[in-house]
Formats: structure tokens, sequence, C-alpha cells
């Protein structure tokens, strides 16, 4: 009973590290400002990526 509560909270630490941890480093929010400025963003990233 003591093992898998052990366990439990093993789980529970790593899920809490991949996901509130690891996004700050692996996901920074590049998109910033209001509608306007994201919608220029993408629109300049995609035109940039279709012809460079």
């Amino acid at each position: 009973m003591t093992l898998g509560r052990t366990l439990w909270c093993i789980i529970l630490i790593k899920l809490f590290i991949m996901f509130a941890v690891l996004r700050v480093f692996f996901f920074p929010a590049y998109l910033q400002g209001d509608d306007q400025e994201k919608q220029q963003r993408v629109s300049d990233e995609l035109t940039e990526r279709i012809a460079p």
C-alpha cells in the first residue's frame, strides 16, 4: 500500500516537472501583443517559409 502511494507521488512530481517547468524552456511565448500583431507575425512566418 505504501509502495503504491510512493509511486503515485513520483508520477505526479514528474508530470508537474514536465508540464510546468519544461514548458517554460521549450515553449516560450513568441506571440505577444494584440491580435493584429499576432496575425502579422504568423503571416510573415508563413510567407518566409514558402519563399525565402
